[in-house]
C-alpha cells in the first residue's frame, strides 16, 4: 500500500578533465614588458601555449586572430583599458564564451565590482602569487590535477 520506491545510485566520483595544458592557448594582455615576461614564464612552465599583446587594441586583434581558450587582461593600460577591452570582447560573437581573468593593481571594491559587471570570470589583484594565477588557469581550462 503506497510503499515508496527508492532508487539507489552509485556514488558520483569527481570527473577529471583529460585536457592537457599544451592544448590550451592563453592570451596575456599587459603594457608592462616585465609583467608579460613573468606571467608568460609561469604559464609556459605549466605547459600552456602563451601569446601576448602589449595594449588593448592589439589584444582585441589577437583575440580575433588566435581564438584563445583564456584571456588574462590587465586593466590599467594606455589607450583602451582592460575594462573597455573586456566590454568589447563580450559584445563580439567571435569572443563569446572566452573566459577572462582580470589581473590588475586596481583593488578597490568599486574596481572589482566594475570588473565583475563588465563580465570578468576572475579578478586577481597585483601583487599576486604566480601559483594563484596558475590555479585559476587550470581551473578555468579544466587541466587541474592532470599533469
Amino acid at each position: 500500500l503506497g510503499a515508496s520506491k527508492q532508487e539507489s545510485r552509485a556514488p558520483t566520483l569527481p570527473s577529471f578533465s583529460t585536457r592537457r595544458p599544451e592544448d590550451a592557448r592563453i592570451l596575456f594582455v599587459d603594457d608592462d614588458p616585465g609583467m608579460r615576461t613573468l606571467v608568460t614564464m609561469n604559464l609556459e612552465s605549466e605547459g600552456f601555449l602563451v601569446s601576448t599583446a602589449e595594449d588593448g587594441d592589439s589584444g582585441l586583434e589577437a583575440v580575433e586572430r588566435l581564438h584563445p581558450d583564456l584571456v588574462v587582461l590587465d586593466v590599467m593600460m594606455p589607450g583602451r583599458d582592460g575594462i573597455e577591452v573586456l566590454t568589447e570582447m563580450r559584445a563580439r560573437p567571435e569572443a563569446e564564451g572566452i573566459p577572462v581573468v582580470l589581473l590588475t593593481a586596481k583593488a578597490a571594491d568599486s574596481d572589482v565590482w566594475q570588473g565583475w559587471s563588465a563580465g570578468a570570470d576572475y579578478y586577481i589583484t597585483k601583487p599576486f602569487k604566480p601559483e594563484d594565477l596558475l590555479s585559476v588557469a587550470h581551473d578555468i581550462l579544466g587541466t587541474a590535477g592532470q599533469w
